[in-house]
């Protein structure tokens, strides 16, 4: 049985009239493939091997091809496997969202792996973050989140035994939890920073170690001021794209004309 993936590319290249280099042909064949499902998420790819032998190319060519693919996160490789559709997750900056609320607002499935749920006595990290003594208890809470079965993020959650009793109260979804204890937050500050994956985050995350991570840094704050979530998450960097919506503030007290950019 013919693959599918591989027919739509060499139909694709059939038609095609331009002078592109192949290999730009078969990356773009291979992007609008993924955009219309004919490869989805996390769904294998024709071999190398395979697809160069049915299109009747180089594996030089091919190779290129689906190194273009990674370099845009579209393609998931790895060591010794077959190469797959990536699954790339936008995420805005500019709003207080849940993950299964974001992902799902995106049309995407959310789901989760749990590591640990329990209470306990905060590090100096949680400390200070949450603004405790160390001897008050937290909810520690970390998982690993997946979209559409994808494991995207590993996430670790502290939250002040004072507002979440019990940690089997989250189930899915922290914000949900906190909404029913009467402690929704307001506000939250985020910190980015970039890191590389560790060998246990690498197995979390199904990638290789020291690939790239995006690790967001969240404290969420209740009306009154007091801090009632600290949550790490160290997101896949190559299936996370953080959106910012930008407003142009124009100072009308000065006139800039042709002649100020000289």
């Amino acid at each position: 049985m013919e693959d599918p993936v591989s027919v739509f590319v060499k139909d694709s290249l059939s038609r095609s009239t331009d002078r592109k280099p192949l290999y730009r042909k078969i990356t773009e064949a291979l992007t609008e493939a993924m955009k219309l499902d004919v490869a989805g998420p996390s769904q294998p790819l024709p071999s190398e091997r395979s697809l160069s032998a049915y299109l009747g190319v180089s594996r030089v060519t091919v190779r290129r091809a689906l190194d273009d693919l990674a370099s845009n996160g579209l393609l998931k490789r790895r060591q010794g496997a077959r190469s797959s559709v990536g699954v790339r997750v936008e995420k805005t900056l500019s709003t207080l969202r849940g993950f299964s609320d974001e992902l799902r607002a995106r049309g995407g499935a959310p789901g989760q792996k749990w590591l640990q749920k329990q209470l306990a006595i905060p590090i100096p990290g949680e400390s200070m973050a949450l603004g405790l003594p160390p001897h008050e208890q937290i909810v520690r809470l970390v998982r690993i989140r997946l979209a559409d079965g994808v494991p995207i993020a590993l996430e670790r959650a502290a939250v002040p035994r004072r507002f979440l009793p019990d940690p089997d109260l989250v189930t899915d979804s922290l914000y949900q939890a906190l909404h029913k204890q009467d402690a929704s937050p307001v506000r939250g500050v985020q910190r980015i920073r970039a890191g590389v994956a560790t060998k246990a985050e690498a197995d979390a995350l199904e990638v290789d170690p020291g690939s790239p991570l995006l690790i967001v840094e969240r404290r969420c704050f209740l009306a009154n001021g007091m801090a009632v979530e600290f949550t790490e998450t160290r997101y896949n960097g190559e299936m996370y794209d953080f959106i910012s919506e930008l407003q142009v503030q124009v100072d009308h007290t000065s006139e800039v004309g042709v002649d100020n950019w000289y």
